[in-house]
């Protein structure tokens, strides 16, 4: 597939500091909000938002099918409306305004002057209202980790696990936007000691390192998406961090899965970086004859992506740790499989919906998603450079997820999703 705005020869006029996560092969979209002004769209090159709605009133998206209002927003939602095609003209357009060849609109400084706003002058908001959250459980090596922490080696993977993609049905509520605390969370638990359970603070509060796409509007009830129209029907992703309190989780799971464990917060990086963006870093995923999957999982070409992913825990005051490094492309169930799976059944899928990906491990040690994996079940706790030691997350701790994709001398990255630990209130 060719898509103009991917060419990888592009420079910008604009100056883009090296190792950026937004050169101008990006352009993803978010909400941002400049002082007492209202919350509008926007796209990103360099260290500078660039206001797609001055763009818009200036002149320079006419011939798209995008009006004011679609810009004029505080959220993406709208635009999103456009689906598949509108988003990808916006993105060429984009791209040819801010080519290094393209004078169009360079020439105007009082027109860039309103367009581009220093990242330091802009807050990000949460970029898309989301009605409906899946969460998947796709990466193998987590659940043979965690398989082997709660079983055993022999019987790790559940017995659908390589015949379907294992998902739950999660709290959009809850979904908030980098940078925003939460409070540690509270409920019952049962220590393994102990007959009858208790209520309180979770004491194993978890990360788990994510990375979450986005629908278009998909098709009515009762229709379902294959995995080869599946890509026409996701917008972007993002990073994600979906936290867990392990102690509550372990037990109230059984026999409906996540509740409480889960739903107190999910955190997301504020800019959606288009699929569009991210097809040149496509990659083979792994061999599924064994079992073979049925035939409407089958896919063909390359579906899962290389993006690189960091987790870092920063204390209170201190400095940053990287406690783990994974990769997307480990990821057994592919994005195309996984919206595919979600609608066989006739499920249908609104604009906005998020569907994560699960903890992403990769194979060895040091390449865990989770805290849980990571110190395995607080037995080999994480040396902190400040001496002290992790389990699983402080109050006070930072947790830093970033990811990005590398390819012929051209970075594509998310930037990072943050949120800090309170304590319970």
């Amino acid at each position: 597939m060719t898509i103009a705005a991917n060419d990888p020869t592009f420079t910008s006029w604009v100056n883009v500091p090296e190792n950026s996560d937004f050169p101008i092969q990006n352009l993803p979209f978010g909400i941002i909000k400049v002082e007492n002004e209202a919350p509008r769209v926007a796209s990103r090159i360099g260290d500078y938002a660039i206001d797609l709605k001055a763009l818009s009133v200036l002149g320079y998206t006419e011939n798209l099918p995008f009006s004011l209002s679609d810009f004029d927003a505080s959220t993406l939602n709208s635009m999103m409306m456009k689906g598949k095609d509108g988003t990808r003209k916006l993105r060429d357009r984009l791209s040819k305004l801010f080519n290094a060849e393209s004078v169009d609109l360079k020439s105007k400084q009082h027109h860039v002057d309103q367009v581009l706003i220093p990242m330091a002058q802009v807050e990000m908001l949460m970029p898309i209202d989301v009605r409906d959250y899946t969460d998947f459980y796709s990466s193998e090596q987590h659940a043979y980790n965690v398989g082997c922490l709660f079983r055993d080696p022999e019987n790790a993977l559940m017995p659908n696990w390589k015949h379907i993609p294992v998902g739950y049905h999660g709290r959009a509520s809850s979904i908030i936007v980098s940078g925003q605390d939460i409070y540690r969370p509270k409920g019952q638990k049962k220590p393994p000691t102990a007959d009858v359970p208790i209520f309180g603070q979770s004491n194993l509060l978890d990360f788990e390192l994510e990375t979450v796409f986005f629908t278009f509007q998909g098709k009515p009830l009762g229709d379902t998406i294959s995995t080869k129209e599946a890509e026409d029907y996701i917008f972007g992703m993002a990073l994600l961090n979906d936290w867990s309190a392990r102690d509550i989780q372990g037990w109230e799971y059984v026999p409906l899965g996540p509740f409480l464990g889960k739903s107190f917060a999910s955190s997301v990086s504020p800019w959606i970086v288009t699929i569009d963006a991210l097809e040149p870093f496509r990659v083979a995923g792994p061999t599924q004859d064994n079992p073979k999957v049925l035939p409407y999982l089958e896919y063909s070409g390359n579906k899962h992506i290389d993006i690189n992913l960091d987790v870092i825990i920063q204390p209170e005051n201190g400095e940053e740790n990287l406690v783990g490094k994974s990769n997307y492309r480990h990821m057994y169930w592919n994005m195309n499989q996984q919206l595919a799976h979600h609608t066989v059944n006739g499920c249908n899928i609104n604009c906005g919906d998020a569907m994560g990906s699960g903890t992403i491990s990769g194979p060895e040690i040091g390449m865990y998603g989770s805290m849980l994996e990571i110190s395995w079940k607080g037995t080999k706790p994480f040396q902190m450079s400040d001496g002290t030691e992790r389990k699983f997350i402080n109050d006070g701790d930072t947790v830093i997820m970033r990811g990005y994709s590398k390819k012929d001398g051209v970075r594509v990255g998310f930037g990072e999703v943050s949120t800090k630990v309170l304590p319970t209130k």
